[in-house]
């Protein structure tokens, strides 16, 4: 995209380096990276990053501080997972756009999906940073967005995360952590925050406490949770807590789950706004309502489910027959959505390639909804998913980076 930067990435890139950047990722997130990362970052100009941040903070507030959209969001969260004590705002965010060009040629977001649910914050601020250290990039580059720099950025996640207690009693709760693909994101925070990462399974609950065991075989009360468990994954993984979290609990959450259920692929028929595109759930498909707005053309159409995660389940050109399948009683958990045809934006030397681009967002207490950093999955295919891209090159997960200004020379 910015020129001179991507002509001169390309020309310069070898193979060696892209080595060196994996093995640096490695070693700097103490782990094996699992997921593909892309061979180059994208680079952006900063005025669209920032448009593009700009339009996820009103589409959040649109539901946030919609009262009829908080009541009725709230019947989408299920009973058995309805956490006491929720937050007035999501303390995270992420917003995922794509690129079209509009009819004069300029290039617009559109919406892909939000979710309120913390994203891979420390992992992308090490990559980003390895991008410019291992291939000796320009370094007035920058990856930060709202104007933080490294220590604000550290400073608003600590702030988010630990609040004022000691770490050890501050937990990232994940299921079977140490098989997520994610875990070089865990690995950043317990070096950063100094927190502990705990499997939920192994979380243990007495009266209204809640412990976890340390490596010293000892029981340490848990005063904060950072939540990176997914209900889907709870119940497609039968997996057994060893406490209710809907029970009155003396803890305290970063990132409360339910607003992982109140913003999500939910929200996308309440949105008004020329960068969403039209969406109807399926029961209300069935009865007729909506489905003018969407185009008469199946291929033209996306199948969602609304609570899976990293494109699970979703399909494309869903025929009738296959909507029908889904039982009646399971059709409101399931979406129907216009498929927007990306523009191909980065030059590479297997061809244009997509960049979806996904705005994260930390929104604490008492202060305002901030984009911090954002994160760029590259692919060809129909999805862009790294897990949808894995047999290609120069696709993957991968950085936004922009210059603060440019040098004199350019």
């Amino acid at each position: 995209m910015l020129q001179p930067y991507r002509e001169e990435f390309n020309r310069n890139f070898a193979a060696e380096k892209y080595a060196a950047l994996q093995k640096n990722l490695d070693e700097a997130t103490r782990t094996k990276v699992e997921f593909r990362v892309a061979e180059t970052p994208v680079f952006f100009d900063r005025a669209l990053l920032d448009e593009i941040a700009a339009v996820g903070i009103e589409l959040t507030r649109q539901l946030v501080e919609s009262p009829p959209y908080m009541r009725v969001s709230a019947e989408s969260i299920p009973a058995a997972y309805n956490v006491r004590g929720e937050s007035a705002q999501p303390h995270f965010m992420t917003v995922d756009f794509g690129l079209v060009r509009d009819a004069d040629g300029v290039l617009q977001p559109r919406l892909v999906e939000m979710q309120a649910f913390p994203s891979v914050f420390g992992y992308q601020d090490v990559l980003s940073r390895e991008y410019v250290a291992t291939y000796g990039l320009d370094k007035g580059l920058n990856w930060y967005l709202g104007g933080h720099d490294e220590a604000s950025y550290w400073e608003l996640l600590r702030r988010v995360i630990v609040a004022e207690h000691d770490p050890k009693q501050v937990v990232l709760m994940e299921v079977e952590p140490d098989s997520q693909k994610t875990l070089p994101d865990f690995k950043v925070y317990e070096d950063r925050l100094g927190i502990v990462t705990v499997d939920i399974a192994k979380i243990r609950q007495e009266g209204r406490k809640l412990f976890y065991q340390d490596g010293a075989g000892e029981w340490v009360r848990i005063l904060r949770i950072f939540n990176r468990a997914i209900v889907d994954e709870i119940e497609r993984k039968g997996i057994r807590l060893g406490f209710d979290p809907t029970a009155e609990l003396d803890v305290e959450w970063a990132g409360h789950p339910n607003w992982f259920f109140r913003i999500s692929k939910f929200s996308l028929p309440y949105l008004d706004h020329p960068s969403v595109p039209k969406a109807v759930f399926l029961d209300a498909w069935f009865r007729g309502e909506g489905s003018n707005a969407l185009p008469v053309d199946r291929s033209r159409i996306l199948l969602k489910p609304l609570y899976s995660f990293a494109g699970k389940g979703i399909q494309f050109a869903p025929s009738d027959e296959e909507l029908r399948a889904i039982p009646a009683g399971e059709r409101s958990l399931y979406l129907l959505q216009e498929r927007v045809s990306f523009e191909p934006v980065v030059e590479t030397p297997f061809g244009m390639t997509q960049a979806e681009i996904r705005v994260m967002y930390v929104w604490p207490d008492g202060g305002v909804m901030e984009p911090v950093i954002s994160l760029v999955r590259m692919g060809r295919g129909l999805m862009m998913g790294v897990d949808h891209n894995r047999n290609q090159e120069w696709v993957g997960g991968s950085a936004a980076l922009f210059p603060d200004c440019f040098p004199d020379n350019r």
